[in-house]
């Protein structure tokens, strides 16, 4: 076969070659001309309008933005700008917060995928799907929650226990660092976090694992943010070791573990319980450079059920499990607990702790300034705390039919249960206990879905839900890769009008300011703007504005699949954009009894939305 060409003209190989050159120049210049993130930036992240670089936007976790070009009088306007879809089959379970930089937005997908958008088109400019082997164990879907930047790379967690450094201009692999063994159930869900030591003046990369349904010990690990190599572990199962630089450095709490049962330095104690015992730190950290603090939540025990951990025949409410179900302050220098408060002490009903800590100051009643922590727990009880030293300041129910406790001592702190509500274990012959109707249900009050904070109107915004659950126990032991639960459940409806129900709740008094229901379970996370907007989407697939003051539903849009993410907002080209990823799964549908059923018919997808003031108006809109 002969080939011509015009007398003159370049050769077909020739010119792709050339255009593959010019191509991979191009790349290169922009990577050139592409800013690195510094540590300001992430520190000023709350104050700017232009990027979104950290999961909560901001080290706070406020989710709260300045931006009020888009607000109460003309977001009725809001149209969709663009729309990316994830492609393939994977389109499941998409509960990412997207962050941006310098026009770029990165967000993750299901099943540990990673996609860089140009954020004015929503054109992709390169995409990342981690080799994920076939003995996964992730509990509760194929999620991932988003990715952290620094420097010039991107991080996020697999579903397989690694995490994974990008370049953030071209989505090659930096460094691959595996963390635990994901037969075992340990995986990574959640977005990273970066801190900055005080004391070092080193950035810090910070993340946790997840599988406390499998039996592993929960961790919180810091890594260099250029090598991926470990600074610090800290486990969060009292007695167990942490690591320093390579070594073995102290226990968390007491050596012995008096606050489990089972002391696994006695001859004749049972060791499994404390050996595979939770407390996973899979939800994003918060961190507060005033008192150099990264603060997180600590998963649930296990098993599930109390009385597998007990080995003397004892009642479990006698011993509080400790580091689980509670909120941590650990030394970003050593890795060591600096205070801890437990929400659920021996928690029997996995109501874990991982709900986000949202950092925010609030005037006591005799006009002392107090730095806290709020936190919606799982429980149904909202926590002030200070953060300071991890004491209570105030608690109170978020959500209604509250039937475990009374209410929370604010002077001990702790709970006060309401007795029956603890599943008991079986009788002798019985493969069962006797089943017990407990609200909220494991699922929460809220769970993982993160409110945000209204620095104008000083409200929090709580996506919650009302339903309950029968609970029963089972008999359980440890098996590697198997579920450790030893209780059995079911959920069931609480009213016949709504499930889900935003709350607008003040943290000084406990009352609610306002509310919205919905018909489904309430997944999503929440924004707040200075526009006096709040933002949510539902598990039917609305995005939905509402006036931060009133509660007013004041604009929807149908984006064709379940919403169970964080929304951000940004300012690009003078332009406000609120974005949110899009497609049903998550923990619902594959745990929920009778909501899974609910919720059937609702389509899977994958996709990243975003909206915008139509040009006609940017000349009118209030900055």
């Amino acid at each position: 076969m002969t080939t011509r060409s015009h007398p003159g003209s370049k050769r077909p190989l020739a010119i792709a070659v050339q255009c593959l050159a010019l191509t991979g120049s191009l790349a290169l210049a922009a990577a050139a001309q592409a800013k690195p993130v510094n540590w300001e930036d992430i520190a000023n992240d709350h104050l700017s309008t232009e990027n979104v670089l950290q999961y909560g936007m901001g080290t706070s976790a406020q989710r709260w933005s300045p931006l009020a070009q888009v607000n109460e009088d003309n977001v009725f306007k809001l149209t969709p700008a663009w729309s990316f879809s994830f492609g393939d089959e994977k389109q499941r379970g998409q509960e990412s917060q997207a962050i941006v930089h310098d026009g770029v937005i990165y967000v993750t997908g299901s099943y540990s995928r990673v996609f860089a958008l140009d954020a004015r088109t929503g054109k992709r400019l390169w995409s990342y799907a981690h080799r994920l082997p076939d003995d996964i164990r992730p509990c509760c879907d194929v999620v991932n929650r988003g990715a952290a930047i620094y420097g010039d790379k991107i991080y996020f967690g697999t579903l397989d226990a690694r995490v994974v450094a990008l370049n953030k201009d071209t989505g090659k692999v930096v460094w691959n660092k595996k963390f635990g063994d994901h037969g075992a159930g340990y995986t990574m869900t959640g977005a990273p976090t970066l801190v900055k030591d005080a004391k070092t003046g080193k950035v810090l990369l910070v993340h946790g694992s997840s599988g406390d349904e499998f039996g592993i010990v929960g961790k919180l690990f810091a890594r260099d943010p250029d090598t991926g190599e470990e600074v610090w572990m800290r486990p969060f199962v009292e007695g167990h070791m942490g690591r320093l630089n390579g070594k073995d450095s102290t226990p968390t709490g007491d050596i012995k573990a008096p606050s489990w049962p089972d002391d696994p330095n006695h001859p004749t104690g049972k060791k499994e319980a404390w050996s595979q015992g939770g407390g996973a730190p899979w939800q994003s950290a918060s961190f507060d450079p005033e008192t150099n603090t990264i603060i997180v939540g600590a998963g649930n025990p296990a098993p599930w059920n109390g009385w597998e951990r007990t080995s003397d025949g004892g009642d479990p409410k006698d011993y509080d499990s400790l580091y689980t179900s509670g909120q941590v302050g650990v030394d970003p220098s050593t890795g060591e607990v600096k205070w801890f408060y437990q929400h659920t002490p021996n928690d029997a009903w996995d109501f874990s702790g991982n709900n986000e800590l949202v950092l925010f100051d609030y005037k006591d009643k005799n006009g002392k300034t107090v730095k806290a922590t709020a936190h919606a727990d799982r429980n149904g009880f909202f926590y002030v705390v200070d953060r300071k030293d991890g004491k209570l300041q105030n608690a109170f129910p978020f959500v209604d039919g509250i039937t475990w406790a009374s209410h929370i001592d604010l002077k001990t702190g702790r709970p006060v249960e309401n007795e029956g509500q603890r599943p008991p274990k079986p009788e002798p012959g019985e493969k069962h206990g006797k089943s017990v109707e407990v609200s909220p249900p494991f699922l929460g009050g809220k769970n993982w879905n993160p409110m945000a904070y209204s620095q104008d109107t000083g409200l929090f915004y709580v996506p919650a839900n009302h339903w309950k659950e029968d609970y029963w126990t089972e008999e359980v032991s440890y098996k590697k890769g198997s579920a450790y639960l030893g209780q059995g459940f079911r959920i069931k409806r609480m009213y016949d009008d709504h499930v889900g129900i935003l709350r607008a709740m003040d943290p000084t008094t406990g009352k609610v300011a306002w509310e919205h229901k919905e018909k489904l379970p309430l997944w999503a996370g929440v924004l707040a703007t200075k526009g006096n907007l709040v933002f949510t989407g539902t598990s039917d697939g609305y995005f939905k504005a509402f006036n931060a003051k009133t509660g007013d539903e004041l604009w929807k849009f149908q984006t064709g699949s379940g919403v169970i993410s964080p929304p951000i907002t940004w300012e690009q080209d003078g332009e406000q954009y609120i974005g949110v990823t899009v497609g049903y799964g998550g923990a619902v549908p594959l745990w929920g009894g009778d909501m899974a059923v609910l919720t059937k018919p609702v389509a899977q997808g994958g996709s990243f939305w975003v909206f915008k003031l139509p040009d006609w108006e940017k000349k009118t809109a209030k900055r």
